[in-house]
């Protein structure tokens, strides 16, 4: 059977109410639609089921394949690396990021992936000793200079530190905010360039809506992000950050946070989140 536009209309309709039901951004979810109308429409299919269980199929198929951009293995593509693996990690201040990297200090430890934190948030009082304070919680070294270091130096130290003591994993802190959003973005440029980090993650909370997905496009531009993790998951069963960051930035949300303890965070499923969706469509 071939699909015609007259077969996904009904579906179409019902899973943009979703999708904006989920708090995606309406913008976002007409994009989104329109990509997988062209994507379906003409489409040849095995006519083995219904015609409506087969549109249900090729909606689900097309909707993966925006959710799931960019998936990847993160577990298996940091262990395959050459060591140490540098992960820098982005976002503005508030949203959990610090928080983030002492989980995935846990995470990296857990399976048996030794790692070094480094406070590149150099200039914002109190830094050091909160990322200081999850670093002696979890027993991990941590790397720091005096506030208002160069942050580029203190994530390069850092990767000295692992290539000297066999550390497999940095994990880099950054700026969240800085006097303007200007010299904010040229920070974390220059620490793309000095410290050439294997990732960039970008952090933002589930709950952001619309400022976490023009927050993605901004930090992305200033140094290109390879990933996404969202805080605050717990509180947000719909989504929308998810689906919405994940198609304006066109790379994989690769973590949830769902709480606040270290072992609090997990991985992205997004056959979850699509099931969720073509449920309530």
């Amino acid at each position: 059977m071939i699909i015609e536009e007259g077969d996904l209309e009904d579906q179409l309709w019902d899973l943009e109410m979703a999708l904006l039901d989920s708090d995606v951004e309406m913008s976002v979810a007409e994009e989104m639609l329109e990509s997988i109308r062209e994507s379906l429409i003409g489409e040849m299919r095995a006519q083995v089921d219904t015609t409506e269980e087969l549109v249900t199929e090729a909606l689900r198929d097309a909707l993966l394949d925006v959710i799931a951009v960019g998936q990847f293995d993160f577990e298996r593509r940091v262990r395959e690396a050459d060591k140490p693996v540098a992960i820098v990690f982005t976002g503005i201040n508030g949203v959990g990021k610090t928080t983030t990297i002492a989980k995935l200090s846990q995470y990296f430890e857990d399976r048996g992936l030794s790692t070094v934190m480094a406070n590149g948030d150099t200039y914002r009082a109190g830094a050091n000793e909160q990322i200081t304070e999850h670093a002696e919680t979890l027993g991990t070294e941590i790397i720091t200079h005096e506030q208002g270091g160069d942050p580029a130096a203190v994530v390069y130290d850092a990767v000295e530190y692992a290539e000297a003591n066999d550390v497999d994993v940095v994990l880099g802190d950054t700026a969240g905010r800085l006097h303007t959003s200007d010299d904010l973005m040229e920070q974390l440029s220059k620490i793309d360039r000095v410290v050439e980090p294997d990732m960039t993650l970008f952090v933002d909370e589930a709950v952001a809506g619309q400022d976490a997905v023009e927050r993605a496009r901004e930090f992305d531009a200033a140094a290109a992000i390879d990933g996404a993790v969202l805080t605050k998951a717990d509180a947000d069963s719909s989504g929308g950050a998810a689906i919405s960051v994940a198609y304006v930035t066109g790379k994989p949300v690769l973590f949830l946070g769902v709480g606040q303890g270290y072992d609090d965070i997990e991985r992205f499923e997004p056959e979850a989140l699509v099931d969720s969706l073509l449920g309530e469509a």
